[in-house]
């Protein structure tokens, strides 16, 4: 396979120093790198991926993934009023995989517990009850924390919901052992993805 030919690019803006004839690594293979726009709930954001055609990434820690809906429908709105193509839209939301759903709860809660009660002070995040918790691990909430069927069937379930066709888990909760985020990978790589596919086929 031939490397595609590549542009340095040159760029200035507010945030950092100006880049000046910068080489873009890594050099993609196969055309265009992909991109995504993560949102967390700016209507501004969604019309903002929507007018530079980048796909849209829901990121969704919290609450009901439900209410996410009303922006997936407004980003395809956009990209057609600013005559671009359809674009795919994914979700991105914490979880964590084990055998079973009592063992990912009781392994991923107090990594939990500790992070959002460690970020609270500077995100304004109310800090979580063992019943707050449970409201998101359940079929309403934000967290895909429980067995591989469990979890594919949340994940199957809220992409139809939101019309989405990427789903990201961001697993890796701070403090659980390697071990524990080694079997998360596996049984997300072998059982629920698979699942997932088998749901949505």
């Amino acid at each position: 396979m031939t490397r595609q030919s590549h542009c340095p690019v040159t760029w200035q803006g507010k945030r950092r120093p100006p880049l000046v004839e910068q080489d873009v690594v890594p050099h993609v293979e196969g055309g265009a790198f992909p991109a995504w726009i993560g949102v967390g709930g700016s209507p501004q954001s969604v019309i903002r991926a929507a007018r530079y055609g980048y796909s849209l990434m829901l990121a969704i820690i919290g609450g009901s993934p439900a209410r996410f809906a009303p922006f997936a429908q407004l980003f395809h709105r956009a990209l057609a009023e600013f005559g671009r193509p359809a674009l795919p839209v994914g979700v991105h939301s914490p979880g964590h995989v084990a055998a079973t759903d009592e063992q990912a709860l009781e392994e991923f809660w107090p990594h939990y517990l500790d992070v959002i009660t460690g970020v609270s002070k500077t995100r304004g995040f109310a800090i979580p009850t063992k019943q707050s918790f449970r409201y998101e691990v359940g079929p309403h909430g934000a967290l895909y924390v429980g067995s591989p069927e469990s979890v594919a069937q949340k994940i199957a379930a809220n992409l139809k919901l939101l019309g989405a066709n990427r789903f990201d888990l961001k697993y890796g909760m701070g403090g659980l052992s390697h071990e524990k985020l080694m079997t998360n990978i596996e049984l997300y790589a072998t059982k629920v993805i698979p699942r997932v596919r088998e749901l949505l086929a």
